[in-house]
């Protein structure tokens, strides 16, 4: 074999030269040094290939070291390249099949040499998304079933692609043969929007499947499926092409990290409604359990926006009447995802209020099973005391509950009259669990509005306060499945739409047809009067106010454990679950966490919280990268201000999430 080039010594090298999609490729044998430079090597290839066409976006690729040659000043010899290297000059970018959270595909080319965070960029800069960190690519998961199906050209998801022609930023529609399709009265090509689902192919929502192709894409998900599905979130500090991607392979764009942050009608209404579609398929197919009320408040809303996405008026995202009528929404919700406030104001910091009221408390304690119990409770800046009554309040409490860093989980069916708060503690050895119940709407929402800001360690003399209480109550209206004093009972004949649609097949099943219109009418009553943007947003708030919204599972085993348990990782918080059980064994959270770092010999993660509490763990169902990621992905996210501008600290980003390399 000829080694690299000393004493001047000539050897062969072979490149394969891949063309643009279609073309045939060629290979080519080159005499050369091993002093010779990347870019010199391209140039010399140019030169014999003596083809006319533009060879910038072209890079040499190196088969067996899965690795680019970027580095077009580093010499042959420093690469270790001998005679025996199999390189490709091949084009950086390539087409990529990209399935949306709207469940459409579509194929635009993407960088395969830039990391996989620029490539997301590139992607949502197409689209018209911001925030592109809070997106990423994921690999389906690989069902024999469904390529069968293919085969038979009856998979619905890849039936349809739209080609998106970036040049100029135009979107074209093209068939399948990539041909442009023209209208055939002016002979022009036509757009994307006119062939699409109530306008755009991104701004527009998509019709709900019937309930028997609904239930082809239904599978009930175990934690291990979920644990599985996890593991595909590729690496974002390495290309496609480093990770085994090909060109055309399908990829899915998804919302990764779930907290959204400044979303505004006037420049989201891509982003919205593709969070929207991620919501509604979540809901759908089961992915996150919600309850048989808020089931059919999720149905009364997608069958409120599909009737609206249907109406003949023109729908205008931009308009501004809508956005002002949302505004207080979006800067709540904004508030609730991620924890911050723009709204700093105080009412009076010399007369901060409080809260007093008779509760109920349950608070589990090994395998008691005691019932709820009276007490007299005071809230007083982001302190909750109770005494055992009203009589007892100038007296020590019988305990106080210390807010700040909290978890506030709802507890509540509105059909049932039940109205819960689940309070999960920061303690030393992860959270400590309180019930609280209340007796009605009116103070259940003054108590959850009043413990969320405590958790965030803001006081009821926040503007903020009145505003919570307020988007709570109009929330429980919409969750009541009972129609107002005096409503007639509704007209199911007015439907119009299959109600299966709406709701996952596992309750579809539950109801017969007229008796679940009539319940998704009822629901309906509620929201009826909201606009379009409205609507997705408050099924957004909805999505993100269920129990187990944004937690990703991963099977792991923790240092000194025989046995495989469950983390789940959220936006604020890393979750140790029993496997068996599926309940939480001990919660840690982000504010608390003090360090990480990762033992890429053993594949070990290791973290350290406050108060000497310390973790470690392996990763069974993934690499423990992906994990690694994760957490550094959320503390990235954590760093945002809106007084930032929208350049990304792509640097920090990596710093955060990279590997050893």
């Amino acid at each position: 074999m000829a080694s690299a080039g000393e004493h001047g010594h000539t050897w062969e090298l072979s490149i394969q030269v891949d063309q643009r999609e279609g073309d045939e490729g060629m290979r080519f044998k080159l005499r050369v040094k091993g002093d010779l430079h990347v870019g010199g090597l391209m140039l010399k290839l140019v030169e014999k290939i003596k083809a006319p066409q533009d060879w910038s976006d072209h890079a040499i690729w190196w088969e067996q070291k899965s690795c680019w040659l970027l580095k077009t000043h580093w010499t042959l010899d420093k690469y270790g390249i001998q005679a025996n290297a199999d390189l490709r000059y091949t084009p950086q970018h390539k087409s990529l099949c990209i399935q949306l959270p709207n469940m459409k595909n579509i194929k635009l080319p993407v960088t395969f040499s830039g990391v996989v965070f620029r490539a997301v960029a590139e992607i949502c800069k197409t689209l018209n998304i911001r925030r592109t960190e809070e997106l990423s690519l994921l690999k389906p998961t690989d069902e024999p079933k469904k390529k069968k199906k293919k085969d038979k050209g009856t998979d619905l998801a890849t039936d349809e692609i739209l080609t998106m022609d970036i040049t100029g930023g135009a979107l074209g529609m093209y068939s399948k043969t990539m041909t442009p399709i023209y209208d055939p009265d002016s002979g022009s090509p036509v757009s994307s929007t006119s062939l699409w689902y109530g306008g755009s192919p991104l701004t527009a929502c998509q019709p709900n499947l019937p309930p028997e192709e609904l239930a082809k894409l239904y599978k009930p998900l175990t934690m291990e499926d979920k644990a599985a599905i996890n593991a595909g979130w590729l690496d974002s500090s390495r290309s496609l092409m480093e990770q085994g991607i090909q060109e055309n392979d399908r990829l899915l764009l998804r919302f990764k990290y779930h907290c959204f942050f400044d979303l505004n009608p006037k420049y989201d209404a891509v982003r919205i409604t593709q969070l929207y579609e991620q919501a509604r398929w979540a809901i759908l197919l089961e992915e996150i359990d919600c309850t048989e009320e808020e089931m059919l408040m999720f149905a009364s809303l997608q069958y409120h926006i599909c009737k609206l996405t249907l109406s003949t008026e023109p729908l205008d995202n931009s308009d501004e009447k809508e956005v002002d009528e949302v505004e207080a929404a979006l800067s709540n919700l904004e508030t609730h995802l991620e924890g911050r406030n723009a709204d700093k104001i105080l009412e009076d910091i010399t007369d901060i209020p409080k809260l007093e009221d008779t509760l109920k408390l349950f608070r589990p304690k090994r395998l008691t099973l005691k019932p709820y119990k009276e007490y007299w409770f005071v809230f007083r800046d982001t302190t909750i005391s109770y005494f055992k009554n009203k009589d007892s309040a100038n007296k020590e409490p019988i305990e106080q509950l210390h807010l700040r860093g909290c978890e506030v989980i709802p507890d509540v069916n509105v059909t049932e009259r039940k109205f819960g708060l689940k309070l999960l503690l920061p303690a030393a050895d992860g959270m400590n669990e309180v019930y609280i119940r209340c007796e009605n709407e009116t103070q259940y929402a003054k108590w959850k509005a009043a413990c969320i800001l405590a958790s965030k360690g803001k006081t009821m003399a926040y503007s903020s306060y009145r505003t919570e209480v307020k988007n709570i109550q109009s929330f429980l209206q919409m969750k009541s499945l009972a129609p107002p004093p005096g409503q007639a009972a509704p007209d199911v004949e007015s439907m119009e739409m299959n109600p299966e649609c709406f709701v996952s097949p596992r309750y579809a099943k539950k109801f017969k047809t007229k008796q679940l219109t009539t319940r998704i009418l009822e629901a309906h009553h509620n929201i009826s009067q909201l606009s379009l943007m409205e609507a997705k947003m408050r099924f957004i708030q909805a999505w993100q106010s269920l129990p187990d919204f944004g937690i990703k599972y991963y099977i792991v085993r923790f240092r000194g454990s025989k046995k495989d348990e469950l983390l789940g990782i959220s936006y604020n918080r890393l979750i140790r679950i029993d496997m068996s059980t599926g309940l939480p064994v001990t919660t840690w959270r982000f504010s608390n966490m003090k360090q990480w770092n990762v033992n890429w010999e053993i594949r070990q993660v290791t973290i350290e919280f406050d108060q000497s509490v310390s973790i470690a763990f392996s990763c069974q169902s993934c690499d423990c990268k992906v994990v690694h990621e994760y957490i550094g992905g959320y503390i990235f996210l954590s760093t945002r201000s809106k007084d930032q501008n929208e350049t990304l600290d792509e640097e920090l980003f990596h710093k955060l999430t990279g590997g050893q390399d």
